[in-house]
């Protein structure tokens, strides 16, 4: 029994040291990948932007306006429904009123071509599209007015075929959208610009996305993109598999976080795993060697004394201060302020992690969706909340 104990106690130190190392290290590259100067050159095309947009979202009308107040000479901006009865409907038709339909198209379209909902809406959308270079832009994102002179910038070299933006949450309101935000701002998008600068994996972040229309099409169009889960990531795959580049902008943008309840929010943090587990599968199971604090209070737990205590402080401290750093990187005063949630966050993101093997269902916008082979995924069944 005591042998037991002890290996357990080993166990537990590996990820409590790889973690607070890796914490450690996100902060030195979170601050190289901003010091990066992407190189800024006179390219103007003109642009689509497709705005896929379901229900009404905390700040819509105001996420909503920022694509169309734009500091770019010619682009289009596609709003997209799938539901004529869609309450987001009249706001669509308001910024319409007041930008002209020159600039704004409000499109409704009912294409159903796969279980992925955000698909099916782009498809609506880009029939209305009536240019080459495409910015996917998902609906809760509030965007500077360089936004799309920025993001479009990289697309001048031909040899790129897809370039993205990292986001940082805002706007959380409840201890749950703090949890929320806590996931994306201090845990994944450290860990994205970590890949990003020692090349350890590409990304492709489904929030903001700028591509060309005749490069989508020879990766096989959005169509064939319907029926997978984690349809950023696959059109990422794409990209690179097809010798192009793929550019992670050091330019972030924000994404208001609306969470209906707690368990809106534990649904989503399943979601996320999920969604990464089946990106990177490989990647993901090795997040295991990473999770200080929950493997910290394991082994406190353990020991029952000053020691372990002693451990599971210093951890805390550790993950506590390099993930200040990192949010102050970032311009990121929300986090700073929620960090007192992060050990808690950090603690059943364990059980999140292995939820993502054993649920073989997503939830996602009220809708159940079962999970298949490579990715891909079947509509269920409606989900009441």
């Amino acid at each position: 029994m005591l042998n037991l104990i002890n290996s357990l106690q080993i166990l537990c130190l590996v990820p409590i040291l790889g973690g607070s190392v890796f914490s450690i290290l996100t902060v030195g590259t979170v601050k190289r990948f901003f010091k990066r100067s992407p190189k800024t050159l006179n390219f103007t095309p003109p642009v689509s932007v497709l705005k896929p947009v379901r229900g009404l979202e905390k700040n819509l009308k105001r996420n909503l306006r920022t694509i169309a107040t734009q500091d770019y000479p010619d682009y289009q901006v596609i709003y997209s429904v799938q539901d004529p009865q869609d309450p987001a409907y009249p706001i669509l038709k308001e910024i319409q009123a007041e930008f002209g339909s020159d600039r704004i198209s409000v499109v409704i379209s009912t294409v159903e071509v796969g279980a992925n909902g955000k698909v099916n809406n782009l498809l609506g959308g880009m029939e209305a599209a009536r240019h080459d270079i495409i910015i996917i832009s998902d609906s809760d994102t509030s965007l500077q007015p360089d936004y799309i002179a920025t993001i479009v910038n990289p697309l001048a070299n031909p040899d790129v075929g897809c370039v993205c933006t990292p986001f940082k949450v805002t706007k959380a309101d409840s201890w749950y959208e703090k949890l929320e935000l806590l996931t994306m701002n201090a845990d994944f998008m450290p860990s994205v610009m970590f890949a990003e600068v020692t090349g350890a994996s590409n990304s492709c972040l489904g929030p903001s996305i700028a591509i060309r229309r005749s490069t989508l099409d020879k990766l096989g169009g959005l169509d064939s993109l319907a029926d997978y889960l984690v349809e950023d990531y696959e059109i990422g795959r794409r990209v690179w598999t097809s010798g192009q580049k793929m550019v992670l902008l050091p330019y972030m943008i924000d994404a208001v976080v609306d969470l209906a309840s707690w368990r809106n929010w534990w649904s989503h943090q399943v979601y996320w795993d999920q969604n990464t587990y089946l990106a990177r599968p490989g990647a993901f199971i090795a997040t295991i060697l990473i999770r200080a604090i929950p493997f910290a209070l394991i082994f406190a737990l353990i020991r029952g004394d000053m020691i372990g205590l002693g451990v599971l402080i210093a951890t805390i401290i550790i993950r506590l201060i390099t993930a200040a750093i990192t949010a102050q990187d970032m311009n990121d005063q929300e986090t700073i302020n929620s960090l007192y949630l992060l050990p808690f966050r950090d603690a059943v993101g364990l059980i999140f992690w292995g939820l993502a093997f054993t649920q073989r269902t997503v939830i996602w916008r009220g809708v159940e969706f079962k999970l298949t082979s490579h990715g891909k995924m079947i509509k269920h069944r409606l989900i009441h909340n």
